[in-house]
């Protein structure tokens, strides 16, 4: 047997392996690294974080990267420069961390990294019959693992399309895994460039648990942020608590057949992006809105959107909790406007569940190559878009 088949099939039968999860959102604001400790699989999986860190992109990468991020015409070489690139990045971020934190490479088992989306492309939004669902995120696993000397675990989202998903969102697998608790509804409420949530029935039935896309997060709040105030993000949301809600404006937003569609669903900043916003303020005469009032109307455009898509799931017999996490959970503007208009829920962050929400999405790939090592048993059932896979391609460092 070649040594690295022995190497990965010792990891697989290892009582606990230390994996790395690697995570970069739609915002591009860095790479998310997290060390977890796991054993177990399935529902019966044990994680417990032991670093966690993020490393901010360069504006250079963030540059490089929006060339080619949710753009319909791109310079293909930059993509094909960008794929290896990205993936040595990440490789060396990963060795910073590690010596960083005082560790050794050779004590990490696994890297599982989600790479950086440039686009996502699912039939509801690309409308080509012949055309299947499609995703595409760079950062090649193997630069990763050449650089790292570790074992990688990459590209996880395409074995879902494969099997009739859209790629995304994968929290219905880690979340059920590490989150779900019988005899209590939840959601897991997870706020990046798009908002997304997953449905934790209180009867802990696998083939009733889902996750969704709600429409934007914090994409249209970034973007903004960085047209209006030259920054990152509207920190805060100072510059949304300045200003008043548009009425008219916020119907134009709303008006879009994604918000319509049948659950689970995806999409991204193809679809919802400046143009959009610029559309939309055309078709509802809001052109001249101060800024505080258009970043006020996006807050409450994401917040609209979350809420509608939580009440299409909640029966008012019941009780639910809300975890949140990501970026947008840190935006009290926003996080309000969520939570009065569901005054029957109670929330609180997942670090009340053991996972910080800054770090959950990391953990969420080390779960996943968990499964793909140890696991796999566990049916969501025949539904389309939540296939039950596993998922990740293997590279070896040599």
């Amino acid at each position: 047997m070649n040594l690295q088949l022995q190497r990965l099939y010792d990891i697989a039968r290892k009582d606990e392996r230390r994996i790395i999860g690697l995570m970069s959102g739609t915002s591009l604001d860095g790479l998310d690294v997290a060390l977890c400790r796991i054993s177990g699989s399935g529902p019966a999986t044990q994680v417990s974080v032991e670093r966690f860190m993020t490393l901010p992109y360069n504006d250079s990468l963030k540059d490089d990267i929006r060339t080619v991020f949710a753009k319909l015409e791109i310079e293909f070489e930059q993509l094909c420069l960008l794929n290896p690139y990205i993936g040595r990045i990440h490789g060396q971020m990963v060795l910073d961390c590690l010596r960083i934190w005082d560790i050794d490479p050779g004590e990490i088992d696994i890297v599982a990294s989600h790479g950086q989306t440039v686009y996502h492309a699912p039939k509801i939004q690309h409308k080509r019959d012949k055309f299947p669902n499609a995703t595409l995120q760079i950062g090649d696993g193997d630069h990763v693992a050449a650089i790292t000397g570790i074992i990688t675990l990459s590209d996880f989202r395409q074995k879902h399309v494969a099997h009739g998903g859209e790629g995304a969102p994968l929290a219905v697998y880690g979340d059920y895994f590490m989150f779900s608790k019988k005899g209590e509804n939840r959601l897991l409420l997870n706020m990046g460039g798009i908002a997304n949530f997953t449905y934790l029935p209180a009867d802990g039935d696998a083939s009733n648990v889902f996750t969704t896309d709600t429409g934007p997060g914090n994409t249209l709040l970034d973007a903004y942020a960085r047209k209006l105030l030259n920054k990152a993000y509207d920190e805060n949301g100072m510059l949304a608590s300045l200003g008043q809600v548009n009425a008219d404006l916020l119907l134009a937003l709303k008006t879009n057949s994604f918000f319509d569609a049948p659950f689970p669903k995806t999409t991204g900043p193809e679809v919802f992006n400046i143009r959009y916003v610029e559309y939309a303020q055309a078709r509802s005469n809001s052109t001249d809105l101060s800024a505080a009032d258009l970043m006020a109307t996006l807050v409450q455009f994401s917040a609209d959107t979350i809420v509608d898509a939580i009440r299409r799931v909640i029966r008012k017999s019941e009780m639910y909790r809300i975890y949140m996490s990501g970026g947008g959970m840190h935006n009290p503007v926003l996080t309000q406007a969520i939570r009065t208009q569901l005054p029957e829920c109670t929330f609180s962050q997942t670090d009340e569940l053991g996972i910080s929400g800054d770090a959950k999405e990391a953990v969420l790939f080390a779960v996943l190559a968990n499964e793909t090592l140890a696991g796999g048993a566990t049916s969501f059932g025949e539904r389309q878009g939540v296939p039950s896979v596993t998922m990740g391609k293997v590279s070896f460092p040599q």
